[in-house]
């Protein structure tokens, strides 16, 4: 950056590529080009109190040294920080990236510029980068040390405690004495130190990233948290001091908030000499007054302070920088001054993007190497987001840490010793290290969905991702969320932008199992080459029994061992529900680990892994199949039962409270990683994929083979079977559906009456006086509603208003509004105008509103009870309303990555809405005949090794497992609105039986074992990347065909 020497800086010396700019501009972009000339000098001062000089051309704005001091931090978040300096008054001020630097520094040889933390985010777990989390806790230690940050002894003692791991690791009471003898963390910090220690005891084990999540936890919830204070007057002349953070300004009396104006409730910001205006939006429930006014010392004072509430507006509400203004032709009237540098919706989008190399970085205080986003240290497996999170504060909607699993990854660790550095804060460790196994963790990052529950208790068993609840203002669904200990987390995870103005939170659905390049556990070719397993299709066709067979068994075990473990534990459920529901799976669950254990048996039999010497006889499947079809059959009489089932604990939970808790409560661990009642389908879905497989087997052989007669002779069981429980199959589908959708809407109550049927759900665009709002659209046989997410913590959908089938008429209007893709619905009441994404989407809805109208039409009329069941007006009087608050909830909570919630956030409903597309009923019914398991290879676009995983798809969905074995999936990638196809040629994958994933720019690789597994896995994934074609209708004669 036009330093004189060209000093190897600190990411240079490791070998990281030179990244300009990336603090501040677009992934791509370069600086701006500046004249070598003359060079200046600047000091720098490091949040860890060390100081750089950096030289820069005599011209260069401020921006140049910004992205100079990021570069040398290899600091990818460097957004979050800004440059600080003391101006000719004395009068600490930030540096204008936009203006020339020696306009604003006028002797810098005698100014030491300090590189501090300018934006606080609302929720630390939004930084994904470690590096980025260690800046920020050197920020609060310096602020404890300043007296900035205040608070009582016992927070002050638990934050100190924190840092103190952090620099010395474990508990030791002489080495804590004599290290807090040595560093004085707070003035007469001596009162303080046994309780220090006492909380110092209980942190064993933590490492440095977990110390600093910790730090952060603590620390966001301080109200004095990232708080600068501002002295002013009121109009009484009240002395008072302003500040500015994510939410809005805050005024303070002393160190005490007495209020605060959310941006949601400021219309405009301006000053005047020394006067500072707040003008608010008009509202008829507040005393206040339209206009605020407050005094501040001098017009230097009221300025700056106005400046920075325009920085904290524009980086944490809008989604892009501010373009500049127009020059004017005459005269200028007013400032000029705009925001300069990359909003925090899109820092979040490019740190997703996974465009910047990952690197080593060293704690000056800590005696502990760390690798910034994924360190894993040797012979433990440590997460990064400590243990203690949401058990300190089980019951806040925020205290979930994010958090992700990475295995297998080889990474360096110094092994030299550092000795005494010149370098400043951060210096890189050496690159020559050895090979350090375990689980490592990162922040989430983004496109995979929250599996659940608590965190192992157990260090030496691998950790289990942990996001806090979500993931988080992205569109794209988090891929791996999990739970810290202590109570429900939705994934919560750094989220991609695509959603539409008024659905800007995070997305629930993100994580970093699939989404870091960095984390790769490198297939051992050499050991895959030496097995010789068979090559034949049958073999395969066997295989793919044994494997979703295992992944039948531990469904089964969700309701028989799990379910009935916390039923036993809670009295909430009564006797005769208890009976039905376990006396029926019982028998199932016996009877199919009796079935697997042969399958594999003979599976070992044909690779000739036992009795090697046996050929023939055993290098078939259909007779092991036939034996255990016709057992099935005493089954019948339980499997009939399950309608049964599942009526009664849907009318149980209906009438107790405590079972509904309960119910709602089991779903969020993380063995109940589909809604509960599904699990209570699955032996009848079970069936139609026995039948699927013997239709395989029998097209495969020829009538002459030995197998054939066999595999004819079970699947004219199955298919029996299968004809006599199709009814109830169908009837049971679409009352699970029903009552999934009902957990997910507020404002209908009667949801699941006789004879409704669901049709499809998805997001559209609703016109109204504000433009084109998202809004989430159910239709059913006998109404269309329209609903709006974000007006609950739940994350549930709000009815808006509905629309009645029954004389509905529908039109294409896209010429009359101007708007793409764009219908018209007029009901009896009522007109709405929606618009689709794309031509495909509308040309689906229309498809299914035009058949749901015609079957309205063929009924005598809207029957009595349909119209009850419907929100009571045709429109809500105060939809005006609730946009506006669904607008302001989801801009003040977009910056949240994920939060924690007692409702899924990783529902379809949230999929289709993040991905603004949609999915039916005929959908639904072919992706339960599109299920599959098994093992994959998985390759990021930007690495070079693979990762073997356990793979299940179901629900349009694959959730991945270290193994077969485990209870539930370490991470979760929602299919819907991904592309499917073959890598081409440029992307260098010169591997057999890969296909592709990607949705913009997220892309995955997956790697399958043979042809026959390669075909199997692009059939299945094709029903979730692409929609059934609408060629049949919902009705009572035939609502779905199997």
């Amino acid at each position: 950056m036009g330093e004189t020497e060209q000093r190897p800086t600190a990411g240079s010396r490791l070998g990281a590529q030179e990244n300009a700019g990336i603090s501040t501009l677009e992934h791509g972009q370069k600086p701006p080009m500046t004249t070598p000339g003359k060079l200046v000098s600047i000091k720098i001062q490091m949040l860890d109190d060390t100081q750089e000089t950096f030289d820069i051309p005599q011209r260069a704005p401020g921006k140049v040294l910004h992205d100079a001091v990021c570069n040398h931090l290899n600091l990818v978040e460097g957004d979050y920080f800004g440059l600080e300096f003391p101006d000719h008054k004395k009068m600490m001020v930030w540096l204008d990236l936009l203006k020339p630097v020696m306009k604003q520094i006028r002797r810098p040889k005698h100014v030491v510029v300090k590189f501090v933390v300018k934006f606080f985010p609302p929720d630390h777990a939004q930084l994904q980068e470690e590096l980025t989390r260690y800046l920020f806790a050197l920020q609060v230690k310096q602020d404890l040390a300043q007296g900035r940050l205040t608070c009582n002894d016992t927070s002050t003692a638990l934050l100190i405690s924190h840092i103190v791991q952090s620099e010395i690791g474990d508990f030791d009471e002489t080495i804590d004495r004599e290290h807090l003898a040595k560093n004085k963390y707070i003035p007469h910090q001596e009162a303080l130190e046994d309780k220090i220690m006492e909380f110092h005891r209980n942190h064993m084990g933590q490492t440095p990233a977990e110390s600093d999540f910790q730090l952060l936890e603590i620390a966001r919830r301080l109200e004095m948290y990232g708080i600068r204070l501002h002295p002013a007057k009121d109009r009484e002349g009240t002395k008072i001091n302003l500040a500015v953070a994510n939410t809005g300004i805050l005024v303070f009396q002393g160190h005490t908030k007495i209020n605060a104006f959310n941006w949601a409730k400021v219309r405009k910001l301006s000053f005047k000499r020394k006067r500072f205006l707040i003008k608010l939006r008009p509202d008829v429930n507040s005393s206040f007054q339209d206009t605020l006014e407050f005094l501040m010392a001098s017009r230097d004072f009221c300025k700056s302070f106005w400046k920075i509430c325009v920085e904290h507006h524009a980086f944490f509400r809008l989604f892009e920088e501010p373009k500049p203004k127009p020059k004017p032709v005459l005269f200028s009237r007013g400032s000029s001054f705009r925001f300069s540098g990359r909003t925090q919706k899109q820092v979040l989008d490019y740190v997703k993007e996974g465009g910047h190399k990952k690197v080593q970085f060293e704690r000056k205080h800590s005696k502990i190497h760390s690798i910034r986003s994924l360190t894993a240290q040797p012979s433990e497996q440590h997460t990064e987001v400590p243990k203690q999170t949401a058990r300190a504060y089980g019951n806040s909607n925020d205290a979930a840490a994010v958090q992700s699993c990475r295995q297998g990854k080889e990474l360096k660790s110094s092994t030299e010793d550092t000795g005494q550095h010149k370098s400043p804060s951060l210096k890189k460790s050496p690159k020559e290290g050895r090979k350090v196994d375990g689980a490592v963790v990162s922040a989430v990052e983004e496109e995979e969905e929250p599996t659940k529950d608590r965190m192992q208790q157990n260090r030496p068993q691998s950790q289990q991702p942990s996001t806090a609840g979500s993931l988080t203002g992205s569109p794209h669904l988090s891929e791996l969320s999990i739970n810290s200990q202590g109570g429900p987390s939705v994934a919560n995870m750094t989220l991609s932008p695509n959603l539409s103005p008024d659905a800007k939170q995070s997305s629930p659905l993100v994580s970093p199992l699939l989404n870091d390049p960095s984390c790769i556990r490198a297939e051992d070719e050499e050991e895959v080459k030496r097995k010789r397993f068979p090559t034949e299709k049958a073999y395969f066709i066997a295989k793919e029994v044994a494997t979703t067979e295992r992944t039948y068994l531990k469904d089964l075990e969700v309701i028989t061992s799990w379910f009935q473990s916390a039923v036993s534990k809670e009295d909430c459920m009564p006797e005769t529900l208890k009976n039905l529901i376990f006396s029926n799976f019982e028998p199932l669950h016996k009877f199919h680990a009796g079935f697997l254990k042969e399958i594999e048996q003979r599976l070992a039999l044909w690779e000739g892994r036992s009795n090697a010497h046996i050929k023939g006889d055993y290098q078939r499947i259909g007779d092991v199949m036939l034996k255990n079809i016709q057992s099935m059959k005493q089954l019948t009489i339980h499997l009939r039962k399950h309608n049964e089932i599942l009526m009664e604990l849907e009318n149980g939970i209906k009438n107790s409270r405590k079972l509904e808790n309960f119910c709602r409560d089991f779903e969020l661990q993380k063995v109940c990683y589909l809604p509960l009642n599904t699990f209570l389908l699955r032996p009848l879905h079970r069936l139609m994929h026995y039948k699927q497989i013997m239709e395989r087997l029998c097209k495969h052989y020829p009538p002459s083979h030995m197998d054939f007669r066999d595999s004819r002779a079970a699947l004219a069981e199955i298919s029996e079977m299968v004809a006599q429980l199709h009814g109830n199959m169908i009837k049971m589908e679409n009352f699970q559906k029903l009552h999934e959708l009902k957990k997910d809407l507020i404002g209908m109550d009667n949801l699941v009456i006789p004879g409704r049927e669901f049709i499809r759900l998805g997001s559209l665009s609703k016109l109204s006086g504000k433009g084109l709002q998202q809004r989430m659209f159910f239709l059913f046989n006998d109404i269309l509603l329209y609903t709006s997410r974000g007006l609950t913590a739940s994350n549930q959908f709000k009815v808006h208003g509905h629309l009645q089938l029954y004389g509905m008429t529908m039109e294409e209007s896209e010429e009359e509004w101007g708007v793409p893709h764009c219908l018209t619905l007029r009901g009896q009441h009522q007109s709405i105008v929606v618009a689709a994404s794309t031509r495909a989407e509308m040309d689906k809805w229309t498809e299914d509103i035009q058949m749901a109208i015609d079957l309205a039409e063929k009924s005598s009329g809207p029957a009595p009870e349909l119209l009850a069941s419907s929100p009571p007006d045709n429109k809500s009087p105060d939809e005006t309303t609730v946009d506006q608050e669904s607008e302001d909830d989801l801009s003040a909570s977009r910056t949240s990555l994920e939060r924690q919630s007692p409702h899924r956030g990783n529902t379809t409903v949230h999929v289709c809405w993040h991905r603004n597309t949609s999915v039916s009923m005929v959908d639904f019914s072919i992706a339960v005949e599109n299920q599959l398991s098994g093992n994959l290879l998985r390759k990021f676009k930007n690495s070079n090794g693979w990762q073997k995983l356990w793979v299940v798809f179901t629900n349009f969905c694959m959730f991945f497992y270290k193994s077969h074995q485990d209870n539930h999936p370490l991470a979760s990638l929602p299919l819907l609105g991904y592309s499917l196809t073959l890598p081409s040629e440029s992307e260098n994958i010169h591997k057999d039986y890969v296909f592709k994933l990607h949705f913009k720019s997220h892309v995955y690789y997956f790697r399958a074992e043979s042809e026959y597994t390669f075909e199997r896995w692009m059939e299945v994934i094709r029903s979730a990347t692409s929609s059934a074609s609408r060629t049949r209708a919902l009705s009572h004669k035939e609502p779905h065909a199997y």
